[in-house]
């Protein structure tokens, strides 16, 4: 809007003052005529009784020359008022479009800030105080990507009016961007429970489906609460406002971590918990920069002969600051920030390059994320990684879990037959823990199952574990899928499972995993290395290979 800089108050300064000498000239016209009708008009009346000659023709111009002006004037006058009276409502409706969200008509950031920076100012801290409501869709995402904009649109409005419908008086609610919501309810200190009623009616009340066309949707939302009486200093305006937020942010994140569709005050032990996260965020994102990530490995051995047929190959970081940390720390979040992509990729290169000094006989086994497997390119890249180092797809086997066949079916099933039309075994890891059914198994081309290590470690003292892993191996020779039993950390399971019969098993009873240097000295030492420190195998034509087996190539 032109009224919000300079050029706009320049504008409307020349169109006051052009206004201001429109109507100086209707009044110079006025005062003209006055004088000029003092004079005419008499000598006119006498003229026409026939008492005096007819007045000046100059003059009775100058009078009618004086009315047209006046009347000129008169009228441009009230046309620039009205412009300005126009502008000014203009201007003034800006100004609110400005302080609004246009989609569900609550404040919007910037105003909220000012909004709440004047509530703490005015702030009788012994009386009363004001809580900070930080509100979070959860899993919003995922309602855009399903059912479209339009209906993430559908729920963000729905949300913003049953929010605004509880809200006690003097409450003020903002949408900050997205599906962040924020607001502000005073109350007396001595009474904090009523807040924590409020934020139990928000989730309720807002926990309910929300129809849009077809579909219904299902909303729940983390809430995190902060109060004033957390605050140093109320009284420093926008910066306090911000303080504020920032606390009832942090304690909503917190919400979400611990389960999502619940509300959690603001402690200052969450503040650090998030700091330290900051830091992890980091310090993953430089490490995978600096080459700090590194592939260890687990043994793989044939239970039957005990004969090491490869290795599983697991992440570590090697962090400068916190030394060795284990992929249950920083996987995760990796995920969450979208690095884990560029971390597995480069993991999985440096593993090609240590197997190709192992025994050509020697597997490597390697964990895919649920992540990577929403990339449709996923299998191009990995085929991209085998050829570029030369590494036999024979030898490579890659592990994913049940929770990626519920999320594309169709996408996991294409990128299963493109990897297993050239070559790569691919395993379902964690068997047991999730939710796939046999006739996924049987429609999905895998060429082995994992069995979870909490059913293996059941074999040491309870019968019904034997009796489920039992089922499973039926299962499996049924589908003739050979098996992988994961977390063998005893004599007692060991000898259980092989009584079961014919598997491979890893776990710490072999030893822990351990980084490429003392894995070359354990192979060493049993004559396994390559004859001369690699393969020497022939480079693989993928193309030719896929054209053989009839593509394998993704759709789009």
């Amino acid at each position: 809007m032109a009224s919000n800089g300079p050029a706009g108050t320049g504008k409307a300064s020349a169109r006051q003052d052009h206004d201001l000498v429109t109507l100086g000239i209707a009044f110079a016209a006025i005062i003209l005529f006055v004088g000029t009708a003092g004079i005419v008009v008499p000598n006119l009346v006498k003229a026409w009784n026939g008492q005096a000659a007819s007045p000046d023709v100059a003059l009775s111009n100058a009078l009618l020359l004086n009315i047209a002006l006046i009347l000129l004037g008169w009228n441009r006058y009230k046309a620039l008022t009205e412009e300005l009276r126009t502008r000014r409502v203009s201007e003034e409706e800006a100004r609110r479009l400005a302080q609004i969200d246009h989609l569900t008509g609550c404040h919007n950031r910037r105003s909220f800030t000012g909004v709440l920076a004047d509530l703490l100012v005015g702030l009788e801290r012994r009386e009363r105080a004001l809580a900070a409501i930080a509100i979070d869709l959860d899993n919003f995402k995922q309602v855009n990507d399903l059912h479209g904009h339009q209906a993430g649109d559908e729920v963000l409005r729905n949300t913003a009016a049953r929010i605004q419908r509880i809200l006690p008086e003097g409450g003020v609610l903002a949408r900050l961007g997205g599906d962040e919501f924020v607001c502000v309810v005073p109350y007396h200190p001595q009474v904090p429970n009523r807040i924590d009623q409020l934020a139990t009616r928000m989730i309720q009340h807002v926990a309910r489906p929300v129809e849009s066309g077809e579909a219904t949707i299902d909303v729940t939302m983390s809430l995190g609460l902060a109060s004033s009486m957390q605050l140093d200093n109320v009284r420093e305006g926008t910066s306090s406002a911000q303080d504020l937020m920032h606390k009832a942010d942090i304690a909503m994140y917190h919400a979400k971590k611990q389960g999502k569709n619940r509300f959690y005050w603001f402690e200052p032990s969450m503040e650090n918990e998030l700091r330290f996260r900051n830091e992890l965020e980091a310090g993953i994102r430089r490490g995978i920069a600096n080459g700090e990530f590194r592939p260890y490995y687990e043994q793989q051995i044939d239970l039957e002969t005990g004969e090491l047929v490869g290795f599983e190959m697991l992440a570590r970081w090697e962090s400068p600051e916190m030394g060795v940390v284990g992929p249950d720390i920083f996987i995760p979040i990796a995920e969450e920030i979208g690095v884990i992509g560029d971390m597995s990729e480069a993991l999985i290169a440096r593993a090609f390059e240590d197997a190709l000094s192992w025994d050509p006989k020697l597997t490597l086994s390697v964990n895919i994320s649920p992540v990577q497997m929403r990339d449709p390119w996923f299998a191009q890249k990995l085929l991209k990684l085998l050829v570029g180092h030369n590494f036999p797809p024979h030898r490579l086997d890659i592990e994913i879990t049940e929770s990626c066949l519920h999320e594309n079916v169709g996408m996991v099933r294409s990128m299963i037959s493109s990897l297993r039309n050239q070559g790569v075994g691919v395993s379902l890891d964690d068997f047991g823990t999730g939710y796939s059914s046999l006739a996924q198994l049987r429609s999905l081309p895998f060429d082995r199952l994992k069995i979870d290590r909490a059913f293996i470690s059941e074999l040491k003292d309870q019968e019904h574990g034997a009796k489920l892993i039992d089922a499973i191996l039926t299962m499996s020779d049924g589908l003739k899928l050979p098996v992988t039993a994961e977390g063998i950390e005893d004599e007692v399971v060991l000898e259980a499972l092989k009584r079961m019969g014919k598997m491979k098993g890893q776990g710490y009873h072999y030893g822990r995993p351990e980084p490429s240097e003392q894995v070359i000295e354990r192979l060493r030492a049993k004559n396994l290395l390559a004859k001369d420190g690699h393969d020497n195998v022939t480079k693989v034509d993928f193309t030719s290979r896929e054209a053989r087996s009839g593509g394998g190539k993704l759709a789009g």
